[in-house]
C-alpha cells in the first residue's frame, strides 16, 4: 500500500513517526515545506525523520502542480497534518481510499487557521482534535474521530499543544486500519453550528492594555512558545511578555490608565493596569536581550506600556 502525508510542525514530525509504527510495511511519501522566518523550524526535521523511516520525502508548498510526480503513482491513502496549501479535490481523489485531514479543533467549531491558538485567546473551557474525510471545502468533510482535549485557566499554549498532538496520535492509532481497509467512520458536520478562524500574523500578539484583564491574559499564554510571544513596547522598544499571571491580591484602581504600571515587586515582576483589572507580568525579554523578571528592567511606577 502506498501512503502519502502531506505535513508540518513538530506535530506533522509526530504524526510521521506514528504512521511508520503503525505501517511498518507499507511505501510512504512525505511532502513538507520550509517553515516560515518567525516559525520554530522543521524541515530539516521531518526529512531527516522521513529518511530513517525509508520513506520517499519531497519538498514543495502545494501538493499540486509542483507535485506532479507524486500524482502520477497510484496512491491508496493520503493524509494532511498541519498542511497550510490547497490540494484540488481532482488530485485527492485519485487516493483510492481516501484522503484524510487532520485538524485541532472540535469541528464543526473553529474551522480555519490556528484554531488551539484562537481557543485560548478566547478563554475557551476546551479545544480538541478531529480527523475527517478530506472535501473541497475546508475543514468541512465528515467526521472519522474526536478527541476532547480540557484547558486549564493557566495552561500554556505549549501545554494545550502537546495534548492536542496526542489526541492526534490516538485517533491515527484506533483508526489506521479501518483507514486502510476503506470501513472508516463517516459522521456529517452540521453547517448550522459552523464558527471560523482567520490567520494570525505575529503583529496579531500586540498586548492591547485597553482589554479585559483575561483577554490579555489569555494571549500571552496563548501565543507563548513555541511561538513569538505576546509582546508590547516599553520606551518604544518592542518588549515580548513570555509569562504573566492574574493576581488576585492585586489592588483595585478607580483611577486607572490601561498598560500604567502601577507596583514594581522585586523578584517577581510588575502590575500592569489593563482595562479592567491588574496583571503581574513577570517575565518578558526586550528585542535582541535576554529574558529577565519584569522587575529587574522595569523599575518605575510611572512607567507606560503599549
Amino acid at each position: 500500500m502506498h501512503i502519502v502525508l502531506f505535513c508540518a510542525t513538530n506535530r506533522g514530525l509526530e504524526f510521521l513517526l506514528k504512521l511508520r509504527a503503525c505501517c511498518p510495511d507499507d511505501e510512504l511519501t512525505v511532502v513538507s515545506f520550509r517553515e516560515e522566518t518567525w516559525e520554530p523550524p522543521f524541515l530539516d526535521r521531518i526529512r531527516c525523520a522521513a529518511t530513517e523511516a525509508g520513506a520517499t520525502f519531497i519538498e514543495r508548498r502545494n501538493g499540486s502542480s509542483q507535485t506532479s510526480e507524486l500524482w502520477t503513482r497510484p496512491v491508496d491513502l493520503a493524509f494532511m497534518v498541519s498542511w497550510r496549501y490547497l490540494i484540488p479535490m481532482h488530485l485527492l481523489d485519485r487516493a483510492k481510499l481516501g484522503a484524510v485531514v487532520v485538524h485541532d479543533s472540535l469541528l464543526p467549531a473553529y474551522r480555519g487557521f490556528s484554531p488551539t491558538v484562537w481557543a485560548m485567546v478566547n478563554g475557551e473551557p476546551e479545544c480538541g482534535a478531529t480527523m475527517i474525510h478530506a472535501t473541497a471545502e475546508v475543514d468541512a468533510g465528515d467526521i472519522i474521530d474526536q478527541v476532547r482535549i480540557a484547558i486549564a485557566p493557566d495552561d500554556v499554549i505549549a501545554t494545550v499543544m502537546d495534548r492536542v498532538t496526542a489526541g492526534y496520535l490516538t485517533m491515527l492509532e484506533r483508526n489506521i486500519d479501518l483507514l486502510k481497509s476503506g470501513r472508516a467512520p463517516r459522521m456529517r458536520q452540521d453547517p448550522k453550528l459552523a464558527t471560523f478562524t482567520c490567520k494570525r500574523t505575529p503583529g496579531d500578539n500586540l498586548i492591547q492594555w485597553h482589554h479585559p484583564l483575561t483577554r490579555v491574559h489569555n494571549l500571552i499564554r496563548a501565543v507563548g512558545r513555541p511561538y513569538t510571544g505576546a509582546f508590547t513596547f516599553h520606551n518604544g522598544a518592542k518588549l515580548t511578555v513570555w509569562k504573566a499571571r492574574i493576581d488576585a491580591s492585586a489592588r483595585t484602581f478607580v483611577g486607572a490608565i490601561p498598560g500604567r504600571v502601577v507596583e514594581i515587586r522585586p523578584g517577581h515582576g510588575v502590575v500592569v493596569l489593563t482595562g479592567d483589572g491588574s496583571l503581574l507580568v513577570e517575565t518578558v525579554q526586550p528585542e535582541g536581550g535576554p529574558e529577565v523578571c519584569a522587575a529587574d528592567l522595569i523599575t518605575s511606577v510611572s512607567t507606560q506600556l503599549g
